[in-house]
């Protein structure tokens, strides 16, 4: 067991990956605390002690952090291409509050290490794998704008308190790609594109709407992919760095879309693409390399049946039979 002896703070723990997190840290022996703001726990166990809180407010960042060796930041303002296209500032004020706020409440609590999941929406745009060293060679793409210059702030921010203070906290920040899988956020005004597909087709729209047209591309990561990644970097690193998290190859929503109409056996949808409706970024792929070299990190699902899995899994929660594909 990894972490036996070691009290770690999950926040946002209702969400995709805190409460893929939270199962994991419980098999790895961890004492665990998690945080709660507006939903119920996702993962019930009396083993984990759960706290409600609103972490834009200092006081309970100090609550929070109190007492304990690893913190992963997994709280966060997000929603889906509409809200972020409608309400820009979304995803900046009250993340950047959560972030600094915490990262204070940390290192004063005298925190081993504090991990934060920041955004491959951070990069500028490019038709190439980015590397986490082109971060700021170009403003963040133009619909990024807002959330991707918070990321970057809060990036900095880890580097100094992981790297310029005369008593450096190891802070580790991750960069993943879209990560999906069960627990995965369905509701349609703020879901990213894999489960708005998934809920689609189950519920055999039709036609089957697609916002855009279809071609953008994008790396996609299975939550436990994501949450393995996560445990090696505490495990592993004692210092300051900042990795990508990804699957290392792209997808294009069309490619997305084939898969799982295949695997739940809807091959005869009527598709309709909406290019009225908003979108983002047309490309957005990274380079792996460097999770591989310091975390000995690679995916290990591949796309088809890191669907299948959330496929069943969201048919499952729904009380559906699952699907003969044809």
């Amino acid at each position: 067991m990894l972490f036996r002896g070691k009290r770690i703070l999950v926040t946002g723990a209702t969400g995709l990956i805190g409460s893929n997190l939270l199962e994991r840290l419980l098999r790895e022996g961890a004492t665990l605390r998690a945080t709660l703001h507006r939903r119920e726990p996702a993962v019930k166990n009396p083993l984990v002690d759960y706290m409600k809180g609103d972490l834009t407010r200092a006081e309970d960042c100090r609550r929070a952090v109190e007492g304990m060796h690893y913190v992963y930041l997994c709280a966060a303002n997000s929603s889906g291409a509409a809200m972020i296209s409608a309400t820009p500032m979304i995803h900046v004020t009250p993340n950047i509050l959560i972030n600094t706020q915490m990262l204070e409440a940390a290192y004063e609590a005298g925190v081993e290490k504090f991990i934060w999941l920041g955004s491959t929406v951070a990069y500028p745009m490019s038709d190439k794998p980015m590397k986490e060293d082109q971060l700021l060679t170009g403003d963040p793409f133009h619909k990024y704008f807002f959330a991707g210059w918070a990321k970057r702030f809060t990036e900095i921010l880890c580097q100094m308190y992981g790297e310029k203070l005369a008593k450096p906290m190891t802070t580790i920040v991750l960069r993943p790609t879209n990560v999906y899988g069960p627990g995965d956020d369905f509701e349609l005004a703020t879901s990213h594109v894999i489960p708005a597909l998934i809920r689609k087709t189950v519920e055999r729209w039709d036609p089957m709407e697609i916002w855009g047209d279809g071609s953008e591309v994008r790396d996609a990561i299975y939550v436990d992919d994501m949450v393995e990644a996560m445990v090696l970097a505490a495990a592993k690193l004692d210092r300051y760095a900042a990795i990508n998290i990804g699957l290392g190859r792209g997808y294009s929503v069309r490619d997305l879309l084939k898969i799982i109409l295949e695997l739940d056996g809807y091959e005869d949808a009527r598709i309709s693409f909406d290019t009225t409706k908003p979108t983002m970024i047309p490309l957005r792929l990274v380079d792996t390399s460097k999770a591989e070299s310091l975390l000995a990190f690679r995916a290990r699902t591949d796309i088809r049946e890191g669907l299948r899995r959330t496929l069943e899994w969201y048919r499952r929660s729904r009380n559906l039979p699952q699907a003969t594909p044809k």
